[in-house]
């Protein structure tokens, strides 16, 4: 990514609400990966009477970068939802505290490039197709004179929200990371110059050394993951958002409709039964937090979802995960898991 350089080749992807905060992201650049803070919903409080949601988000990212710059001298980033009512100001945020990339997906962060007033800030756009990579890539470079330092390729088996449909998500025949992965390369090939390389980053379903090696061997320069790192000491979410993973059967990990407006991946609860059966969880929108959300017309809000599910009150919320979470069977130390993977990454590319 130009000038910035990792050891590990391993994105830690943005996990938010409040699941990817300092401590994580700090563990994760402390041994050489690329740790993540992600900006949504580091500052939701449903007690708030007068509640101003754009100052608190501002006010808690600032804090949550300083926070882990405290705690590593090596690079990380911050990842920002487009579908964000204040993403605005969110990159703003970002990048006044010189953050070292923004990684942005939910959506097609066109205008991001405008937004920058640095030169340090690398921008990395995430998408679900070579269709995405282009539309990005062709309008950077018309409407900034720029490309991205770095694209996330993110295939149907991630966690979180999804840029795919439910039809596609189903078509496991036709729409699988490799694939995308191998298309996304053929786009990114046709805009790279000698004074500018644009490495590609393969997310979604990622696991272990053997996945990293396959997509490393198709071409990929790095993987982001994020699912294995909820099981580690240094995640701060609460016990029971983590025995939630432990204890998830293949069966128990669903996609959901979200909010956002994209399919999203949990794991299976009481919650998750009701508002898939058409269920309404009553609540009042302090927040305005996504451009998408129609409060009067959604069944719950997904921004109280999370937050309850990162405190361990699984019966008002769940916890999104990738499709291999119901393999991860014991909570571990970053240092731990980066080395792990990268001792399987080796044993396979040397194989």
């Amino acid at each position: 990514m130009g000038d910035l350089r990792i050891e590990i080749p391993i994105i830690q992807g943005g996990m938010g609400v409040r699941v990817s905060t300092a401590s994580l992201v700090s563990a994760v650049s402390n041994e050489g990966a690329f740790g993540v803070i992600a900006a949504v919903g580091l500052a939701e409080d449903e007690s708030a009477q007068k509640y101003d949601y754009p100052k608190r988000s501002r006010e808690s990212l600032t804090d949550s970068i300083k926070e882990t710059r405290r705690m590593t001298k090596n690079p990380f980033g911050v990842n920002i939802m487009c579908a964000l009512t204040n993403y605005d100001d969110l990159v703003d945020t970002a990048q006044k505290e010189s953050v070292d990339a923004i990684i942005s997906g939910a959506g097609l962060p066109l205008k991001l490039p405008s937004l920058i007033k640095n030169n340090k800030t690398k921008l990395i756009p995430i998408v679900s197709s070579a269709r995405a990579a282009f539309i990005i890539c062709s309008t950077w470079k018309r409407r900034y004179k720029r490309l991205p330092d770095a694209i996330v390729v993110e295939g149907p088996l991630a966690g979180g929200h999804l840029g795919y449909s439910m039809k596609e998500l189903e078509d496991t025949k036709n729409v699988f990371l490799d694939k995308i992965l191998e298309e996304v390369l053929l786009i990114v090939r046709a805009f790279e110059s000698d004074k500018q390389k644009i490495p590609v980053i393969a997310a979604g379903g990622i696991f272990d050394g053997k996945d990293i090696a396959r997509v490393i061997l198709l071409g990929a320069s790095a993987v982001q993951m994020a699912t294995r790192f909820v099981c580690t000491h240094e995640c701060d979410v609460s016990p029971k958002y983590k025995e939630a993973y432990l204890s998830a059967k293949k069966e128990d990990i669903v996609v959901i409709k979200s909010p956002v407006g994209l399919p999203g991946r949990v794991i299976r609860n009481d919650f998750v039964k009701k508002i898939s059966e058409g269920g309404r969880v009553d609540f009042g929108c302090v927040y305005k937090c996504l451009s998408t959300c129609d409060p009067k017309k959604v069944n719950y809000c997904i921004a109280k979802a999370l937050v309850s599910a990162s405190r361990g009150e699984m019966d008002k919320g769940f916890a999104m995960c990738g499709s291999n979470a119901y393999r991860i069977k014991e909570i571990i130390s970053v240092k731990q898991l980066i080395a792990e993977l990268m001792s399987e990454t080796r044993d396979f590319l040397n194989k």
